[in-house]
């Protein structure tokens, strides 16, 4: 998956360090698109001195987003476009289609980053500025003293089995491949109740014996996503809403199609139905 990076290991401890010539600098536009060099199947970044042509403002205006392997990592802190031969601004998607690596892994997490950042510039409660903690990862108001951390979505992945078939589903909108039943925990509610009712509201299918299998960091949609198996409670018969979903059936193991990447916990819990391993 996209965090299986070891021996590498990405350290998000925040300091409030400032950039080095040598650091790594992350610029993202106003869509949130990257600019990258994406030269041999890896994601490059801009260093320090690239900001904006090398000024020393610009580079000073970046904050620390975390180290890679002792390789440091700032966002620029605004979305003012820049320009760096050989680079090009991408979508965490092509990147994803396009690079393999640790840097991959990076981007991800650069993005989640800066969503959250360019979504919070000004206080929720008294409306004032933000400004940025110097002891912790948050956003404080020095109007009402408002404190806001980096959001981050609690999401279930579901493979619902009934003996040697698993329940696939293919999306209405957005990703083309072969997907599992998947949806966002609301408030008041446990991971295992979002299990069952997703389920049930995406293919009418009722569940029993819902069991954890992994969790996954994915910073394309601020989520955490947890994984779970289930087993279909009864017939299994579908009745899928076509407003989230265009597919849905039972497919045995070995007519699984996985997706065409390894990045992501949907198709690791495919792939290990696929091979007898659950």
């Amino acid at each position: 998956m996209i965090q299986d990076i070891f021996p590498s290991k990405l350290d998000n401890h925040y300091e409030a360090f400032s950039p080095r010539p040598e650091d790594t600098l992350v610029f993202c536009d106003s869509d949130g698109r990257l600019l990258v060099n994406t030269d041999g199947g890896r994601v490059h970044f801009p260093v320090g001195g690239d900001a904006a042509g090398g000024t020393t403002s610009d580079a000073a205006a970046a904050v620390y987003l975390f180290s890679l392997d002792g390789e440091r990592y700032f966002l620029r802190a605004d979305d003012a476009p820049t320009e760096k031969e050989g680079f090009a601004y991408r979508t965490l998607r092509e990147i994803r289609d396009l690079c393999v690596g640790k840097e991959v892994y990076a981007a991800f997490t650069a993005y989640h980053l800066w969503r959250w950042y360019h979504d919070n510039r000004f206080c929720g409660r008294c409306g004032g500025a933000l400004a940025h903690s110097a002891a912790e990862r948050a956003l404080q108001c020095p109007a009402c003293g408002n404190t806001i951390y980096p959001r981050i979505n609690p999401a279930v992945i579901v493979g619902v089995t009934k003996g040697d078939h698993i329940l696939l589903t293919k999306y209405r909108r957005g990703y083309a491949h072969n997907a599992l039943v998947a949806g966002f925990t609301e408030i008041g509610e446990t991971l295992e109740e979002t299990v069952a009712r997703e389920v049930m509201e995406e293919t009418g299918v009722r569940v029993r014996n819902i069991r954890y299998y992994k969790s996954q960091p994915w910073g394309m949609a601020q989520d955490m996503l947890v994984g779970f198996y289930c087993d279909a409670d009864g017939d299994g018969e579908i009745h899928m809403d076509e407003n989230e979903l265009k597919y849905a059936e039972w497919v045995r193991r070995e007519d699984i199609v996985l997706q065409p990447n390894n990045l992501s916990l949907t198709n690791e819990m495919m792939r290990m139905f696929k091979e007898g391993k659950q």
